[in-house]
């Protein structure tokens, strides 16, 4: 696979590999629990209808254009190079709130058709948490390599993450990374789920530096893929993950959207729930780098 970019470097070929499919595993439900247990992972595609995905990403480009950030027309989700966000949208927590609580949006993040997948995927009836991480990633952004234990360790010990491409999300534009094998990785995975979270208001998330020479390392490689509207990865709290950097040459936004599930009868944690979760450090929606003018460089989350 080619056009792979990570921390501004071209990944070898011999170090990317592509996400292993496992659409042909829907309506098996022992087998989709074997292979997220072996691998950390599972890849499915289609899982959402795409107009109601493109209608989706419509709904949130629009609020974005309405900010300055976004040309039209705005579903294509090219980046202006500007912001009027903080001058025209008030308060940032409350406007980022209301883009993620669109209609259009939550009617594919909370729907029937993902709550269906993940009931199968966690064999059980499973709950979305209230609480949405929706990401915006301009060229030259890129989420990095982490594990999210123990940043959603309270509460539910089987909380399993659905990242879902909210368009067309090819490699060039910095779509999801997964590092193979890293569900296994115990001398990483060990130190991360000894924190002792209920001493800690808000856990720091243990960032990897470099996914290159991570997978040199570790003789493993990094894994991808072209993702299609309505395509979607599902891993639990011990999958090293990220994304790679969008270097689109049109200036296009990746879109995606990460959604916490867990089985119904699990304890919740009340930061992520209610209809006005506080979040993890308390402050709700105005954490997140999806609140900052698409201008603003990210933090760590």
């Amino acid at each position: 696979m080619k056009n792979c970019i990570t921390q501004g470097l071209p990944v070898p070929e011999d170090l990317i590999g592509n996400l292993q499919e496992s659409s042909d595993l829907k309506g098996k439900p022992g087998e989709l629990k074997r292979r997220l247990k072996e691998d950390g992972y599972l890849f499915l595609r289609g899982v959402i209808d795409r107009d109601e995905v493109l209608t989706a990403r419509a709904e949130i480009f629009e609020r974005l254009a309405n900010v300055g950030e976004i040309k039209q027309p705005s579903w294509e989700g090219f980046f202006t190079g500007r912001s009027d966000r903080k001058e025209t949208a008030g308060d940032l927590g409350a406007f980022w709130k209301s883009v993620c609580e669109g209609p259009a949006l939550r009617q594919v993040t909370h729907g029937p058709h993902l709550r269906a997948v993940m009931a199968e995927v966690l064999g059980d009836p499973a709950r979305p948490q209230d609480y949405l991480f929706l990401r915006p990633s301009p060229v030259g952004r890129a989420t990095p390599l982490h594990y999210d234990y123990p940043f959603f360790a309270r509460g539910s010990d089987r909380i399993h993450t659905a990242w879902l491409a909210l368009g067309d999300v090819p490699v060039t534009d910095g779509p999801l990374l997964v590092i193979e094998g890293s569900n296994h990785f115990t001398d990483l995975i060990e130190p991360a789920t000894a924190v002792d979270y209920d001493s800690k208001d808000s856990p720091a998330v243990s960032v990897m530096d470099s996914p290159i020479s991570l997978a040199q390392s570790r003789g493993t490689r990094l894994l991808t893929a072209n993702f299609e509207p309505g395509d979607l990865a599902v891993f639990g709290m011990t999958t090293l993950h990220g994304t790679l950097d969008n270097h689109s040459s049109f200036g296009r936004i990746r879109l995606s959207c990460d959604i916490r599930f867990q089985p119904m009868a699990d304890e919740m944690d009340k930061r992520y729930f209610g209809p006005n979760p506080k979040g993890s450090t308390g402050i709700g929606y105005g954490e997140l780098n999806g609140a900052k003018p698409l201008t603003e460089p990210w933090h760590t989350r």
